[in-house]
Formats: structure tokens, sequence, C-alpha cells
């Protein structure tokens, strides 16, 4: 374990995990790239450079940790007076050069961006126009550092258009502060909500086109011989329309049928695109009790979904499906299993036998139940895993991008053993009667991922949500702490800090910077927002505000999608669609 200089009152759990998992000898390179990002978001490029030179040193055959320890060098010499720095950068490039002549890619990209901050404007616009003349080998919102990186070093050159052009491309207008850097492949809008990806239709069995990015969920069209089957309908049915538009391209036979994975929001809000006349709609037998749940609590954000979403949603099927029962449309056998896990009681399966496909919808949504509502399930969640394990599909379609990529058929048995292990540590430490916070502390990592690498990353995207839901669902709401006996709103802690701050915003200016350079980024936040209860007027309290909130944005964008569309909200603040 590195050993820190400074002693932050919180811990990055998931760092911590990070460095563990990519230590592992066949560790994904993907948990290099994101181990990568939290050293940034922290602001912690000495501790980055120091991991990854570590990383290099013991794994000479990976040419991502050259250049990871490449960038970290050139970030961390910062600090250092210009002599120094200048020989650091060099041997930072030196190094990068190195792991580029092995292998080009993401490693063109680090030097890239590092030829671009050290000055050397026309290498590293040919590195970065490299990487954008090969777009296709990166994830779509690593553009956005891209263009960052190509702003800076057009204007350097004198190229002023092409340097606006590359700024606008980067999202530079989004509301991020100071060198906050944002390069996940989401937007979202005021407007529109939260999108995962860039509006495509793909097409990933045959006839089976699956519509990513149009709106907050995905859902998917197959075409049969007698008409397009729909899988889900969207939140916004202009949304739902702008796919089917795409889809018209492909095929002008009409909707027949639409199957419903279950009554959430972003599943079913856009259903009126999808209707005419003899349009059949199916769900699940409890569609209707999940849907009463999902409409008796005020959507709590509106980052989610944009402003154009209902907030009162309605969807009323034709039929309910309560048992395993097979359906045929133009000849294409749909086979309906019923489940209760994972995210609602009304989960529906949609198995295709002849294309081995199986439509998910969200039971392995990493939320186990969407955060605000009283719902998810472990045990229904292993049940379901266990009947995707029996019907050996070729491909899981899940209801939005990121699971699809990451939640795969082949990453089911190391996802599914591992969640297995940890309901077993949470359930023994509710036994114990530890606390929630002390349990997430334990930083659990199964030891069966190391034999599933695959399996790593989509677990460490669940562990969090799945340690709160089973911890909410096993425990009551008086705490063996004494948490919960007495509550008391906001306003009353606002009121009892003000005591102990002495009345004034200057002590709690003081605690907020030191907390934020110290990256406790949400306990920051938490200060911020008590103190300012009390002290609106505070100019210092609302730039330090918004210093929080960027950072929570940056540290959260790869690792949980939720927390970055909440603290974008309550920011205010938009990322532009990557280009």
């Amino acid at each position: 374990m590195l050993v820190h200089e400074r002693t932050p009152i919180t811990r990055n759990l998931e760092t911590e995990a990070l460095e563990e998992i990519v230590r592992w000898p066949n560790a994904h390179p993907r948990a290099a790239f994101l181990l990568a990002g939290q050293f940034m978001a922290a602001r912690r490029d000495q501790d980055g450079f120091d991991y990854f030179r570590g990383r290099a040193a013991a794994r000479p055959d990976q040419p991502l940790f050259a250049s990871l320890e490449g960038l970290f060098q050139a970030r961390a010499a910062r600090t250092l007076p210009l002599a120094e720095r200048i020989g650091q950068v060099q041997e930072a490039v030196a190094t990068l050069d190195r792991a580029v002549a092995q292998a080009p890619g993401l490693t063109t990209y680090f030097r890239g961006l590092v030829l671009s901050e050290a000055g050397d404007a026309e290498a590293a616009v040919r590195d970065l126009e490299w990487v954008v003349a090969n777009a296709g080998m990166f994830p779509v919102g690593l553009q956005r550092g891209v263009h960052r990186s190509l702003a800076r070093s057009y204007a350097a050159l004198g190229r002023e258009e092409a340097a606006g052009e590359s700024l606008r491309r980067s999202g530079g207008g989004d509301g991020s502060a100071g060198d906050t850097v944002l390069v996940a492949d989401y937007w979202m809008t005021a407007r529109e909500g939260f999108h995962f990806t860039s509006p495509r239709l793909v097409e990933m069995a045959p006839n089976v086109h699956v519509a990513q990015g149009y709106d907050f969920a995905d859902f998917a069209f197959v075409v049969t011989g007698a008409g397009v089957v729909a899988i889900d309908a969207g939140t916004v049915p202009a949304n739902v329309g702008a796919a089917l538009t795409a889809l018209r391209s492909i095929t002008t036979q009409p909707i027949t049928t639409v199957i419903l994975t279950h009554a959430h929001w972003d599943h079913i809000g856009g259903l009126e695109a999808l209707l005419g006349p003899g349009v059949e709609v199916i769900a699940q037998a409890e569609f209707p009790n999940e849907l009463r749940l999902a409409n008796s609590r005020p959507l709590p954000w509106t980052g989610f979904f944009g402003t154009e979403a209902a907030r009162h949603f309605e969807a009323v099927p034709d039929r309910l499906v309560s048992a395993r029962e097979t359906l045929t449309v133009g000849g294409v056998e749909f086979v309906l299993h019923p489940v209760s896990g994972g995210e609602t009681s009304d989960g529906l399966l949609i198995e295709m036998p002849s294309h081995g496909v199986v439509f998910t919808g969200d039971v392995m949504m990493p939320y186990l139940g969407a955060p605000f509502l009283p719902e998810g399930s472990a045990a229904g969640l292993f049940d379901t895993m266990r009947l995707i394990r029996e019907l050996e599909p070729r491909l899981l379609v899940h209801g939005h991008t990121g699971l699809t990529d990451s939640m795969t058929i082949e990453a089911l048995p190391g996802i599914e053993a591992a969640l297995h292990d940890l309901h077993e540590h949470v359930t023994a430490a509710l036994e114990e009667g530890r606390e929630l916070p002390e349990i997430l502390g334990d930083n659990h990592l199964p030891a069966v991922l190391r034999d599933h690498p695959a399996a790593a990353i989509p677990y460490l995207l669940m562990r969090e949500n799945f340690t709160k839901r089973v911890h909410h669902q096993g425990s009551g709401y008086w705490r063996p702490n004494g948490d919960g006996m007495e509550v008391f709103t906001r306003d009353q802690w606002a009121a009892a800090l003000d005591l102990v701050a002495g009345g004034g915003p200057e002590p709690f200016v003081r605690a907020a910077r030191r907390l934020l350079e110290h990256d406790d980024l949400a306990l920051a936040l938490r200060v911020l927002d008590l103190a300012l209860l009390r002290h609106p007027e505070s100019r210092p309290l609302v730039e330090l505000r918004s210093e929080a909130l960027a950072r929570l944005r940056e540290r959260y964008q790869a690792l949980n999608p939720f927390k970055f569309i909440v603290y974008s909200d309550m920011a205010g603040a938009e990322l532009p669609r990557a280009s």
C-alpha cells in the first residue's frame, strides 16, 4: 500500500480496490484506465507515478503501464522548479515514446496529452490527430480529452479557427471548475436528461437492432416476417420516435408487439410512440404494482430524464405474463420468463432461442433497485442470474449500454460468485451488529475475482449499492450506535454546527478548503451545504461548493453514473455530447 503524505478523513474505496485489482496478473486493461482516472481526479499525480512505475517495472510486456508512468511523471513535474520540471518531462516523454513504439493506441493518446501540456504543439497535434483519425479504437468520451488538448495546441500554433472548433467538441463549456476533465461517454442536458452514449442503432444479432443513446435507457427492435417487435419504450416519445426514424432506413414494417421488461420510467415513458392499430403490449403480472410504486414517489432529480419527461407515467398492458410462455411473431420465437429480482418484482426476461439472445432489462442494474425506491432483491438477483446461465445465451442485451458492454455472459459466472461472497460477508456483518460505513470500509474483494478478470469491474460497480441495499433491508430504523433514535432536519444540523463555528462563515470556509485539499469531496459538500443554509450570502462558500461538485462529477464519471447525474443536477451543469 502506498504511503500518502495527506491524511484524508474519508477513504476512496474504489481507488484502493482498483490498486489491488490492477496488481493481479491478468487484470483487465480497463481497470488500469479507471485507476488512472481516480488518481487524476484526486490530484494524486505523484502517487500515480509511483504506482504505475512499479507496475511498468513488474510488467514490461504491458505498454499501457509504461505510458501511464510517463503521463503521471509529467503531471507530477508541474510542482517542480523549471529546470527540474523540464528534465522530468523529457524523461516522461522518452518513456511514452517507448510505450507508443511497442503498442500505439491509448499510449499515443497519453503522449499527446503530455506533449500538448509541455508546449510541443506540433508533436502533440500529430499524436492527437492520429487518435481522432482512429476514433473507433477508443471510447467515445475520450474524444473530449483529445479535443481539449488539441484546442491548446492549435492555439499555440496560431490555428485559432481549429482551436475554437476543438474547444467546442471537447465540451469545454460544461460547467466544470478548474482543471476538471470529463472524458465519459455520457452526455446530459437539462432538457434532454442523461444519455449513456451518442445515439446509434446497433444490429447486435441478425435483425435485432438496439437503440443506444437515444434515451436514458436502451430499447430494441426485432424485425420479423410479420412486423417489428419492440423491447421496451424509453422515457420520452420523441426519443423513441427518433430511433424509429433510424429504423425506417432498415425496414418499413409496422410495430406489431411491444414487450416491456419492467415498469420503470425509462422503459415505458415513450410507449405512445410505438402504439397503433393492433399493437399488443405485453408485461409481467406484477407490472401494475411496480408502476404504482414508481408513481408513488416524485422523481427527485430532473437530471435523469430531463424536463421533457412526464412526472407521472401511464402504461396499460394488453396482456400480463405470470409464467413462462412462448410467443411467435413472423416465424421468430420469443420465450418470456417472469422473474422477481434484481431491480424490480416485475422483471421479464425475453429469450430468442434461435438467436442466442436474452434481453434482461435491468435485472442486473448495479443499484439493486432504484436508490430512491424501496425495492430490489439480492435473492431475486441470484435466482435470475441462475436462470440466465441455464438458458445458455450467446449474448445478453441489458437495458443500458454500459451494462451490455460489461455485464456479458462471459463475465456472469464471476459476477455471480463474487456477489454471493459479498452477500455472505454483509449478512455476517449484520449478525454482528456492524454499521454500514464499517462494512463498506472492509473494501471487500472476493478472491474468486482473480480468476474472473472480466467480472472485477462489474463487481466494483455493484458493490457499494448491493451492500447498502442488503444492509438497509436487513436492519431496523434504530441502529446499535443510537442513530435513528432521534432525527434532525438539515436546518437543525446547520444551526448546531453554526454554534460550533461561532456564528460566522469563515470557519466553514477554512474547513471546506482543508477537506477539498485532502480529497474529502463528499464531506466537504455536506459541510458547505449546511453552512450555506446559515450563510447563503457567503461568496467563498458558494465557490467552494462549485469546486466540490465539479470534482465529484470528475470522480464518479466512470464508476457511478447515478452519482454523476445527481452531482451534475446539484451543480446545474451540463455535458455536451462527445463528437
